[in-house]
């Protein structure tokens, strides 16, 4: 499964917040660690983050190193057919990073213009699960996810 944090803080505003009551950081639990580890499926982070995700956040939700997926430079005709589309621009790399295999991806971007697109350039199955970030994981979200990756 693809996991996306948050991709809405730069480098600065990471530093800034800490774990500062309030801040998202303060507000990751063991609880969600735990829960996203018993999930059937291989973790793999999919943030801004990037390998700070391993340093920053596995260590306060009790995770392991995951993988990263790597963020290349988009090519200028896709970043306007991604905006022409209405795409998130990690769509287009986590189709790619997955390869045609199922995956699972969480975000705070995801929209049915990500699902269509998807859809019509995997080859696997794929569930792209949006997940509002004032918001996080929920009960709900947990079940959706764990009943979709058990039917795959």
């Amino acid at each position: 499964m693809v996991f996306s944090y948050t991709t809405i803080m730069d480098a600065a505003q990471r530093a800034q917040l800490g774990a500062s009551p309030g801040s998202r950081l303060a507000r990751l639990t063991f609880e969600v660690g735990t829960r996203l580890a018993a999930l059937p499926c291989e973790l793999v982070w999919a943030t801004t983050w990037e390998e700070e995700a391993n340093a920053e956040i596995a260590p306060r939700i009790g995770l392991p190193r995951l993988p990263v997926v790597s963020w290349p430079e988009p090519a200028d005709h896709h970043t306007r057919e991604d905006q022409w589309f209405g795409l998130c621009w990690k769509t287009r790399t986590l189709v790619n990073w997955a390869g045609g295999r199922p995956f699972a991806w969480v975000d705070d971007e995801i929209t049915d213009a990500d699902r269509e697109w998807v859809s019509a350039h995997h080859s696997g199955g794929a569930l792209l699960h949006h997940v509002e970030s004032y918001r996080g994981l929920t009960g709900e979200d947990f079940a959706a996810l764990d009943q979709w990756l058990r039917a795959v």
